[in-house]
C-alpha cells in the first residue's frame, strides 16, 4: 500500500466511529473510540484535539461527555479529515537536490492531487451507507423509558 496508515487512517476511523455510534445527537467517549478501534487512548488524543479544533468534532465535557460530529456527515469529506491531521507547514529545504525538486516532488504532488480529488468525493455519509450495505446496524439512540 502506497498510502501511509497512520494519522490519516486513524482520523478517518475516529470520525467514522463517532458518526456511526453518536452522530450529531449523541456522544461517544474517547475511551470507547479507542477500544472499538483497537487504539491507545493517549495515542488518539492529539488526533481528537486536531479534529475538534477544526470543527469536525465537537467535544462535550463532564462525566457523560465525549465527542459528536461537528457537522452533518454528508458535509464532511475524507479529504477534509485527512488534511486536518496531516498538513504541516512547509519544511525548509536542506540543500538543493535537483532530482528531488525537479522530478520527485512534482510527481508526488500529482499523486497527492489524485488522491485528494478521490477523498474529496467521499463523505462520512457514503461510508455510513457502506456500513449499512455491509449489514451493520447503528446503535439505537432511543431514550430509555422506565415504567413502574
Amino acid at each position: 500500500m502506497y498510502l501511509r496508515r497512520d494519522r490519516a487512517l486513524t482520523a478517518i476511523s475516529i470520525m467514522l466511529d463517532v458518526a456511526f455510534h453518536a452522530g450529531r445527537s449523541g456522544v461517544v467517549s474517547g475511551a470507547d473510540i479507542a477500544r472499538r478501534g483497537d487504539m491507545l487512548r493517549r495515542g488518539i488524543e492529539p488526533v481528537l484535539q486536531a479534529l475538534s479544533r477544526a470543527g469536525l468534532l465537537s467535544s462535550v465535557r463532564g462525566p457523560k461527555g465525549g465527542y459528536r460530529l461537528g457537522r452533518p456527515p454528508r458535509t464532511i469529506t475524507l479529504n477534509e479529515i485527512v488534511r486536518t491531521v496531516t498538513e504541516d507547514p512547509e519544511m525548509p529545504e536542506e540543500g538543493t537536490n535537483l532530482l528531488r525538486t525537479k522530478v520527485l516532488e512534482p510527481f508526488w504532488q500529482s499523486v497527492d492531487q489524485d488522491v485528494s480529488e478521490k477523498m474529496a468525493s467521499v463523505t462520512l455519509e457514503h461510508l455510513l451507507q457502506n456500513a449499512e450495505e455491509a449489514g451493520m446496524q447503528r446503535p439505537s439512540r432511543a431514550p430509555i423509558s422506565f415504567s413502574i
